[in-house]
């Protein structure tokens, strides 16, 4: 209960306008751990070094404000860039993109004359297109729970047309609803990204207990593993990797059957070590100039990441 009072206090206080102003004033030096600057050619960069760990990249270029047709395709253009900018790069172009940034929900006339086509999906067909044609991926990340539906079903369309190698989606163990959607899923055999969630979401379709939470995260990576799908395995917590270690280990299931994902600037040593144990590990790498909202939201997931913040704004 107070992981859900701390957040919603934290996002609360980040969503005032002049606290934005603020810490976007004042925090970027802080800020940069998590983000990999705001160009793409400095989040490249950030896939080579983390290679010279062993460690794999996972790019994400950060929007959070696209209202209108227009900066949903200006955004899809941006993501298509550095799909192509990536493999100039000698970088696998591996994605992720939040469908609401390329138009989700908005309804334009398609290019064949069909009315009412859905800018998310036709923008999200252009960018798995192109991953297919550069040998990419796109992870197709969930947002809030009122997307989850549609998002699922436009995965599923997006996976017939391109192939469950080149796009995966995202399902969060806080929702009730996760393990029916994973079941739901099986018959596509497809790559998922298992997270807890970082949303602030009502109680009556979120779980407001940790324990809870954790339980469901380690059902869905177990039930995901078992059906002999690809499994991206997207936590910090020492435990629940230390118990799917074990787990693989009692069913003989290959590494090359799942990964671990964790956030970029968070636990390297962690990243390091595993990857030097020879399973796959990949950073969620996230870019861009609208990182204030990506970055409240790291801050609302630890008590110890507000005094981190507040002694670099202090010394900048």
């Amino acid at each position: 209960m107070f992981d859900r009072i701390y957040r919603a206090g934290v996002l609360g206080v980040a969503g005032r306008k002049p606290v934005e102003n603020l810490v976007r004033s004042r925090a970027w030096s802080v800020a940069k751990r998590f983000v990999a600057g705001e160009e793409m050619d400095t989040a490249i960069a950030a896939v080579k070094e983390l290679a010279a760990d062993g460690v794999l990249g996972n790019l994400d270029l950060l929007g959070e404000f696209v209202n209108s047709p227009e900066t949903a395709n200006v955004f899809a253009g941006q993501v298509l860039a550095l799909q192509a900018r990536a493999a100039e790069a000698g970088v696998k172009p591996y994605v992720s993109v939040k469908l609401s940034s390329v138009g989700q929900g908005m309804t334009v006339d398609g290019t064949d004359g069909t009315a009412g086509t859905d800018l998310g999906l036709s923008n999200a067909r252009r960018i798995v297109g192109r991953a297919r044609e550069l040998g990419g991926y796109v992870c197709l990340d969930m947002e809030d729970h009122s997307r989850v539906d549609v998002t699922l079903q436009q995965f599923r369309t997006l996976l017939g047309e391109f192939g469950a190698e080149h796009v995966g989606t995202v399902l969060q163990s806080y929702l009730y609803r996760s393990e029916a959607d994973r079941s739901a899923l099986d018959d596509l055999h497809p790559s998922l990204r298992i997270v807890k969630g970082a949303y602030l979401e009502p109680e009556s379709v979120a779980m407001p207990a940790k324990a809870d939470v954790d339980a469901a995260y380690r059902r869905l990576v177990y039930s995901h593993l078992k059906a002999g799908n690809y499994t991206n395995i997207a936590t910090h917590d020492e435990s629940i990797i230390d118990d799917v270690k074990m787990f693989v280990l009692s069913h003989n299931i290959p590494k090359t059957q799942f990964e671990f994902q964790m956030l970029y600037g968070i636990r390297r040593d962690l990243q390091k070590k595993l990857a030097a144990e020879g399973f796959t590990v990949r950073a969620y790498i996230p870019y861009g100039r609208d990182w204030y909202a990506y970055f409240s939201r790291r801050i609302a997931e630890r008590p110890a990441n507000v005094m981190f913040v507040l002694r670099g704004m202090l010394k900048g």
